[in-house]
């Protein structure tokens, strides 16, 4: 109401259910926790509108719409048009993305009537737009599969993620990090069975029948004994 514009419908039956969403996890090193992937989606009240105000407390300020680069290339191809610091567009904050940038709810056409068509980009720290999503659904369920890992959405940039994260992409989403080579090489993520191998007949070693146990000491001495005397008796008669 105090924007004069509608929430997306699947975006208003999230905050419905939830006023705002956030979930850290950590990994240790050396048995010491250390804080990696960060997943955030911002409450009502932290919906805050960028570009509407001055960034700066002194007189005469320039705002985002002053910064705005507008030699940047818009609509060209399959580019979408990118959003606006000014009147043209609202845009609200939708993940701080811990100082890498900021993930936005845009509203493109607000002008002469905001348009409930809202799209999702991501604006980088040198004030750049890149198009994520066109749907709210579809972004967060971007951010639940890149498990909110440091800089993930710079992987839809053109210069895509910092060294140090794409470390943490190839421990965590390898498959992620490494979408051309799967792509030449399809095989390459998926184990290979060669049925042929691993049924293989074997030749079977023959299986020697056991010998019967031996008698024991004693007995073979009786039996050899008794063998004897009849022998001696046979020969005296």
């Amino acid at each position: 109401q105090k924007n004069s514009c509608v929430l997306p419908e699947d975006l208003k039956n999230f905050y419905l259910m939830t006023d705002g969403f956030q979930m850290t996890w950590s990994v240790k090193t050396d048995d010491t926790p250390m804080p990696l992937g960060s997943m955030v989606i911002n409450s009502v009240s932290k919906l805050c509108r960028l570009g509407g105000s001055s960034m700066y407390t002194l007189p005469s300020a320039p705002t985002l719409a002053d910064l705005e680069d507008d030699t940047d290339e818009e609509g060209n191809g399959d580019k979408p048009e990118k959003p606006h610091f000014d009147s043209r567009s609202l845009i609200f904050e939708l993940d701080p993305c811990n100082g890498n940038g900021k993930v936005c709810l845009v509203y493109k056409h607000a002008e002469p009537v905001v348009s409930s068509d809202t799209e999702i980009w991501f604006l980088d720290r040198a004030l750049y737009w890149h198009f994520l999503t066109k749907t709210f659904t579809a972004y967060y369920r971007l951010l639940i599969t890149h498990l909110g890992l440091p800089q993930w959405q710079y992987a839809f940039t053109s210069y895509g993620v910092s060294p140090q994260a794409k470390q943490w992409f190839n421990m965590y989403k390898p498959i992620t990090i490494n979408t051309a080579l799967l792509s030449e090489e399809a095989d390459s993520f998926v184990n290979k069975l060669d049925p042929n191998k691993v049924f293989k007949s074997k030749n079977k070693t023959p299986v020697l029948k056991k010998k019967p146990p031996s008698q024991p000491p004693g007995s073979q001495k009786s039996h050899t004994s008794m063998t004897s005397s009849k022998t001696s008796s046979l020969a005296g008669s």
